[in-house]
């Protein structure tokens, strides 16, 4: 191919999104394998095998998600992928130690895991952000993270049904993930930066130092904090489904089979990535950063309705794909298109890693908290009483504080309009 020709094909927006989404597809196969297992009858210090390891993994991608604030705001572009690669190799490492080092003491390993892993998605994120279709890109993205989850289980179970134990798993998992998230990498430091068209509709992207990040924060700090509980709510039952999946399949009556896992989240991915996907098309920043929060309040509306329809004659299959349909709305909402506009909109100096890494850290710590609540007080109920139950909680509260977040921005961005907001050619205000 001649060099123009290449240099096209790294340009056209095709080429970010397969490298982001098979760079980020293949992170999970590095960490989420190991939830297949049940590990039956496994129990330490009194406390269920399973649970202390999604603990562990959870606590290292909680304090990398802390570090990530500094670390992903601050990183500059030329350092993303000798940190990627870093990351991954380590990660591996950390699954060979774990198969290596008996139980329990093992669970260390997967700590260590959840700690270089946790980084991977900003740093990603960094190569998508500020450009006209941004949006798409990260919808794509996020769509990753959707299917590999159900992919990276199917993986696991496979090499179950095929004799490879459960402390050896998650280390071969990794080995199949390992080739193609190579590959994939290569394809990411080919992406292009911004075009100056991009910078100018969207504001550049910078590094920010500690001072940015809180001048930021403060700016926007009471509606900054409602989208930040709102991810937190959402963030608490995505990874409850994620990580007590099996569980959950077996209490609705399904027999668990690898297949199941994927054929739930391809059906969760296409939908959300089309209702998001479609901000790219609202080409005003502020009619976009409205339409995101009211598809927010969208998912929680499903979310309402599954756990209504399944004591209402819903399928057991149907409904676990509209609850992954109404925790991921809203959680690829936020990803995608809140936080670019909102950026876009004002025109600080700031970029998405920042407040991504906000609130994931606020996300995952509510987690930690809440399974640690549920081994403090041991259920009666079984896993999926406890989740619906948390489903109509979180959601009706999620959907109050989404028509605050859209009242304060509404306030804000109107009362510093002639300050703050300063429109693209040809488009004129909407407030």
């Amino acid at each position: 191919m001649h060099p123009k020709g290449i240099q096209k094909l790294f340009c056209h927006p095709a080429w970010a999104l397969f490298a982001a989404f098979g760079t980020y597809f293949c992170m999970y196969g590095f960490r989420k394998p190991y939830t297949a297992a049940i590990y039956s009858n496994a129990v330490f210090f009194g406390i269920d095998y399973k649970f202390l390891l999604i603990i562990a993994q959870t606590i290292g991608y909680v304090i990398a998600k802390w570090v990530g604030i500094k670390m992903v705001s601050e990183i500059k572009p030329g350092q993303r992928i000798k940190m990627l690669l870093v990351l991954i190799f380590f990660a591996e490492f950390m699954l060979l130690v774990f198969g290596i080092v008996p139980r329990p003491w093992n669970i260390l390993c997967l700590l260590l895991n959840g700690l270089s892993l946790g980084m991977v998605f900003g740093l990603i994120l960094g190569f998508l952000e500020g450009r006209k279709n941004t949006e798409a890109l990260i919808a794509g993205l996020c769509a990753s993270f959707i299917v590999s989850d159900g992919v990276s289980k199917s993986v696991g179970k496979m090499l179950l049904d095929n004799g490879v134990t459960e402390n050896w798993m998650p280390f071969f998992a990794g080995i199949l993930f390992l080739i193609p998230t190579l590959l994939f990498i290569t394809m990411l430091s080919y992406v292009p930066s911004p075009s100056t068209t991009d910078i100018a509709n969207r504001s550049a992207r910078v590094p920010m130092q500690a001072q940015a990040r809180w001048d930021f924060f403060m700016k926007y700090a009471p509606g900054l904090a409602g989208i930040t509980i709102v991810y937190l709510f959402v963030t608490l039952l995505r990874s409850i489904r994620a990580d007590f999946a099996p569980e959950l399949w077996r209490d609705l009556g399904y027999h668990e089979t690898p297949a199941l896992f994927t054929q739930s989240e391809l059906w969760v991915s296409f939908g959300v990535v089309i209702i998001n996907g479609l901000a790219i098309f609202i080409l005003n920043h502020y009619k976009a950063f409205r339409f995101s929060l009211f598809t927010c309040l969208g998912g929680v509306a499903i979310l309402l309705f599954s756990v209504w329809g399944l004591h209402n004659g819903l399928g057991s299959f149907p409904f676990m794909v509209l609850i992954g349909l109404g925790v991921y709305i809203p959680y690829v909402a936020i990803h995608t298109t809140l936080f670019e506009r909102l950026i876009a909109i004002t025109k600080e100096r700031a970029n998405i890693g920042f407040l991504m890494y906000l609130v994931d850290s606020v996300g995952y710590t509510g987690y930690i908290i809440l399974m640690l609540f549920r081994y403090a007080t041991p259920p009666r109920d079984s896993i999926l009483f406890l989740f619906l139950r948390i489903c109509l909680y979180l959601g009706i509260s999620g959907g109050s504080i989404v028509l605050y977040c859209n009242w304060y921005f509404k306030m804000k961005l109107k009362n510093n309009e002639r300050q703050i907001i300063r429109l693209s050619p040809g488009q004129s205000s909407h407030f």
